[in-house]
């Protein structure tokens, strides 16, 4: 098939790789060329999206005033949020823009760094349309990319995102040297608070346990790779968000999803306890230190 990938940063250039290493012809587009998106878009069959949430909705502008409409299949794996009455998924953005189109969300456990080296990994393409869905399962998988199908967008769409929030949590744990019993429950009631904020907003339960959820709530709390998790540790090394964001030299998504979900979600301190403490800290509004004391003071309850 003829791939049109938009967005050539880490995870646009490791899914055109992908989709190459499956013998198809692959074009990658980036906002900042010169290519003629025209033309690209006339030949693609399939387009995959990997811009960040912050240009998702440049990257429609354009795609709308370049004069084609784009191939039937569309593909975002873009993890974030945009603001607007209530929570606003970049799915949610491509569909209102092009209402007859299959829009595919593609997310899971996907370090660039270990997909591009060959090490084996898996991911879930979730779509209303279950033949977009399988057609994006044939496109990327391979023997070492499993690739799922999921009736539900939302909840993978979700899943994905709000990991990054709890990532950055994790990444200040291991910064503030709590230990493994702290990383466990963070982590694990991080999961708890994903549920809860994904089921209000209209996900399936079952989903946050799946690689988009659970799958990829591990991978970014535990590896040095995950941005998130990268900034976390060096809010917790004393850094500031301005410097920690420097060092990075890349988008870091849970700054935004952090502010977003907690503004639009009712009564956030109660709800999602973690996601509040991070969204105080990277506002400068608490240390790492306090954010562990509020964390632990909160009032006893049942886990469930």
């Amino acid at each position: 098939m003829e791939i049109l990938v938009m967005g050539a940063g880490a995870w646009g250039t490791t899914l055109a790789r992908l989709a190459q290493r499956g013998g198809h012809q692959v074009q990658v587009w980036s906002r900042s060329g010169d290519q003629d998106l025209g033309s690209l878009i006339a030949k693609a069959e399939v387009l995959i999206s990997a811009v960040a949430m912050a240009g998702v909705g440049h990257t429609i502008t354009q795609l709308q005033a370049c004069g084609r409409l784009p191939p039937k299949i569309l593909v975002t794996a873009t993890k974030g949020l945009a603001r607007g009455p209530r929570i606003v998924t970049p799915a949610q953005l491509w569909q209102a823009a092009f209402p007859t189109h299959s829009v595919v969300v593609l997310s899971g456990p996907n370090l660039c760094r270990e997909i591009d080296q060959g090490r084996p990994a898996a991911t879930v393409v979730a779509s209303g349309d279950a033949a977009a869905a399988v057609t994006i399962q044939g496109v990327l998988a391979s023997p070492q990319f499993r690739v799922y199908t999921s009736p539900d967008p939302l909840g993978v769409e979700l899943g994905g995102t709000l990991k990054n929030v709890i990532a950055i949590a994790a990444g200040a744990s291991d910064g503030l040297e709590l230990g493994a019993n702290a990383k466990a429950a963070l982590v694990t009631r991080g999961l708890a608070e994903m549920i809860r904020v994904g089921t209000y907003w209209g996900a399936k339960t079952e989903t946050f346990y799946g690689l988009s959820g659970l799958g990829d709530l591990l991978a970014t709390c535990n590896s040095p790779l995950s941005r998130n998790y990268q900034l976390g540790y060096q809010l917790a090394q004393g850094s500031s968000l301005k410097t920690a964001l420097e060092k990075l030299s890349t988008t870091v998504e849970g700054v935004n999803t952090s502010q977003v979900v907690t503004d639009l979600t009712p009564n956030p301190e109660q709800i999602m306890p973690i996601s509040y403490q991070v969204a105080c800290l990277l506002r400068g509004e608490i240390t790492p230190q306090v954010a562990v004391t509020n964390l632990m003071q909160r009032d006893v309850k049942s886990e469930w």
